[in-house]
């Protein structure tokens, strides 16, 4: 017995979710795109496999048993859970369902993918999108790992072309961000040189925007500021820019989020005499792995934002 259930066709499971719901045989076999004569064989040859009636024939319908009921039950459930299989399946290949994750460099977070995520929710807002935003070195672990289906980010010195599709993005630049109220708010243009006595923060050595702002140093002739907080935080650099007169160094796409409304931060942007940029940032995706539709939907929208 306990194999044949685990045997039952879904045709079989609609058929008796149809008997219990409708309680007439020929309801339940329209229900079911059958003839009444085959839907009462197959119930019939049900209860013959399974030695016990399931359903009682009443001169008004047919009545579920305590077995019935049992069964009638478990169909439902498993009839629905297929229906929604059914209807996930369809989304994931139509690019309406399914899931996608991605991740990005902060510039290429803010500038490009979470606009490209938001149109892609109105797209399809069945979608689930994870999004990590983390350091190129992260990025690509994660990608060659198999834990992104693409990322914006940095390639470095290595030559992953054999291994990724590759196709330019976008660049940051940096800026330098005070309180208002900071001794040099206001002044007007101002060097390096006159700033390099304050506190600093900045992310670690190794990162893009950390070597962008070395190299200006370095072509000044200049040494890195000796007082300096290294963090790659949005919130502590905001904490601290709040409770002293530190100068953080921050993308041009960290600036606008802070600076322009909402939130309109009580925050300055120092001018200096020349911009800093930061090495591009690039469309990266496997070439051995497939896209699902969903992922290659946010993809097309990425590729939207940076015209390519």
């Amino acid at each position: 017995m306990q194999t044949y259930l685990r045997s039952l066709r879904p045709v079989q499971l609609h058929l008796i979710a149809a008997v219990s719901r409708l309680g007439k045989l020929s309801l339940a076999a329209d229900a079911c795109s059958m003839t009444t004569p085959a839907a009462s064989r197959m119930l019939a040859d049900i209860e013959t496999q399974l030695g016990t009636v399931l359903f009682e024939r009443k001169p008004k319908g047919m009545l579920a048993t305590p077995a019935g009921d049992v069964l009638a039950n478990h169909a439902k459930k498993l009839i629905s859970d297929i229906d929604q299989m059914t209807k996930d399946f369809a989304a994931h290949l139509d690019g309406t369902g399914g899931s996608v994750r991605v991740g990005a460099v902060t510039g290429g977070a803010l500038a490009v993918l979470i606009p490209a995520i938001l149109e892609l929710q109105r797209q399809a807002p069945l979608i689930d999108v994870s999004l990590d935003v983390a350091s190129s070195a992260q990025l690509m672990r994660g990608l060659e790992s198999g834990e992104y289906d693409f990322t914006l980010s940095r390639v470095g010195p290595q030559d992953f072309s054999h291994h990724f599709d590759i196709h330019p993005a976008g660049s940051e630049s940096v800026r330098l961000m005070v309180r208002c109220g900071h001794p040099v708010d206001g002044a007007g243009p101002v060097t390096l040189r006159d700033l390099r006595n304050y506190i600093w923060t900045m992310q670690d050595r190794g990162a893009p925007i950390r070597h962008a702002i070395e190299i200006a140093f370095h072509e000044e002739g200049l040494d890195l500021p000796a007082s300096l907080i290294k963090t790659p935080s949005v919130v502590a650099i905001m904490a601290l820019m709040r409770d002293s007169d530190v100068i953080a160094v921050v993308t041009e796409e960290v600036a606008d989020l802070l600076l322009l409304p909402p939130y309109n931060a009580a925050l300055v942007l120092l001018e200096l005499p020349r911009p800093i940029l930061i090495e591009p940032y690039h469309i990266l995706r496997p070439r051995d792995r497939l896209l699902s539709a969903a992922a290659q939907r946010l993809l097309d929208n990425v590729r939207d934002q940076v015209g390519s």
